[in-house]
């Protein structure tokens, strides 16, 4: 995924130079991720890639008023989560989607040099773990550590308080240590 640092850059240049090539970038890199979000809330591929492209559409048909934006990573995950609530509440509705009716799929996790010596066992162990976790603790857990998000973009894009996400958060790395034998009583650091 692209750095914070990257992505203000795309977004000046979408919205102050209407460059197509940024878009172009933007879009690439930010896609996977945003589908994955759309899909935890309709629960649908077709229609989750169709609100990602919706979504798209309205930020390359408005990029000139879009320069206001201070956090435009955050405003993304937000359209994604407006559209596909409205989606919902027109199509079914539904006026409350729980957190906990969320069904979030997580890629691999990304891994430095480093930590490709961990082995593969290792790493289904952990990939299993965050499966099994509950699903707003998943949610959050991917949030986080796949797309990246600070605890207060969580708590924005989620409407919920950061002390929740420092909860979840504290619940899902127990979890996956516990997962793979991994003391958290005597090690400070957690590897996740």
């Amino acid at each position: 995924m692209l750095s914070n640092e990257e992505i203000k850059a795309l977004h000046r240049r979408i919205s102050v130079e209407c460059s197509e090539q940024a878009f172009g970038q933007l879009y690439m890199a930010l896609m996977p991720h945003l589908l994955q979000f759309a899909q935890s809330i309709i629960k649908n591929k077709e229609l989750s890639e169709e609100i990602v492209s919706d979504v798209f559409i309205k930020i390359w048909q408005n990029r000139e008023q879009l320069i206001a934006v201070e956090n435009f990573k955050l405003y993304l995950y937000i359209s994604i989560k407006n559209t596909a609530l409205n989606y919902l509440s027109r199509h079914y509705r539904k006026n409350v989607l729980s957190l906990d009716d969320i069904n979030v799929v997580t890629s691999a996790l990304n891994y430095n040099p480093e930590q490709i010596l961990i082995t593969s066992e290792l790493i289904n162990r952990i990939n299993v773990a965050i499966n099994m976790l509950p699903p707003r603790c998943k949610l959050i857990f991917k949030l986080a550590k796949e797309d990246n998000l600070k605890y207060n973009e969580i708590a924005q894009l989620l409407n919920i308080s950061i002390k929740t996400i420092d909860s979840q958060m504290a619940i899902a790395v127990k979890k996956i240590g516990k997962a793979i034998n991994f003391d958290l009583k005597k090690e400070n650091k957690s590897p996740i």
